[in-house]
This record gives C-alpha cells, structure tokens and sequence, in this order.
C-alpha cells in the first residue's frame, strides 16, 4: 500500500509523512527530495533551468514509477503535483494507493510559508504582502484536484500526532 499525502505547499506533508510512516512501519518518500537525487539537481535549479512544465511532467512520471513498487510507502506529494497530467486521476483508481488531503487554511498557510519562501520557488520572489493572495489564488484553482482525495484531514489547530492518528485510523477502518 501507498499512502500519498498531497496538500498545498506548506501544509505539512513531509513532516506528518515522516512520523505516519514510522508508526505505520512504512517508508517514506518526499517526492521533491527523490525528483532531486534522480535529476541531481534542487528543485529550485530544475525550475530555473527547464521549467515549470518540465519539473511538472518529471513529477506525474515519478509518481506512476513509485507507485508501480509493492512495497508499504507514504509519499509526500509537492504542492502541486495532483494537478497536472493525469496524476489525481492516476491516484484515486490505483488499487494500492489510499490518498489524503491535508487541509490547512489560508491564514495559517500564509503565515508558515512567508517564513520558508526562500526555499520555495514558486513564491520566493513575492512580497510578504502578496503571498495570501497568490496562495487563495492557487487553492481556487487546486481545489478540485485536492478534494478528489479519499481522506481530507483539516490540520488546523491539529499536532502532528493527532494528524498521525486520524490518517492511521481511517486505514485501519478501511483495512488498508
């Protein structure tokens, strides 16, 4: 089984992948960390140098390639990743993949993401002031793709482990 965290950059996805997968005795995979090491370049630099549309396309190959392994994975999703090619569509019929959707809000996306946007390219260049209205922008446009999920999570107000919890025991009711 894959459990596949997808969200808006920000919300937490590789941390709360990192400790569902140790309880769950799973490995975990952030999918812009594998991207770099199989391109030998930082997300940031694939951007520059080949485009959006390029990194997008590397991304839907990466996820149907991961997803062909047998073995027990939470794979941490980019941002954007469930909304270009086919990859949602991908996801939610694949017989081994249990998708979730991890829901933060505006409010507590801009604030985290003001404080990371050198590390993310696709808002390093905004003015502070700018970002919650590029992010809302996003969110409209993603959400469609992130609500096709099996599981929506709102990891407001939540902790890491009560997130944790909430994936590991709709799992267990779904004997995944």
């Amino acid at each position: 089984m894959i459990v596949v965290l997808l969200g808006y950059m920000g919300s937490g996805k590789s941390t709360v992948g990192q400790v569902l997968a140790k309880d769950l005795g799973f490995d975990f995979l952030d999918l812009d960390a594998y991207i770099e090491q199989k391109q030998q370049t930082t997300i940031s630099e694939l951007f520059d140098s080949k485009g959006e549309l390029f990194f997008r396309k590397v991304e839907a190959e990466a996820v149907k390639q991961l997803s062909k392994d047998a073995k027990p994975l939470v794979l941490a999703l980019g941002g954007g990743t469930p909304c270009y090619s086919d990859t949602m569509h991908f996801l939610v019929n694949h017989p081994n993949v249990k998708t979730v959707f991890l829901n933060l809000s505006l409010k507590n996306l801009s604030e985290r993401l003001i404080h990371e946007k050198a590390k993310r390219p696709l808002i390093a260049n905004l003015a502070n002031e700018n970002i919650p209205e590029f992010i809302a922008k996003h969110l409209f446009e993603r959400s469609n793709f992130y609500n096709q999920a099996k599981l929506s999570i709102s990891a407001d107000d939540q902790s890491v482990d009560q997130i944790v919890a909430e994936i590991a025991n709709d799992l267990d009711e779904y004997n995944f």
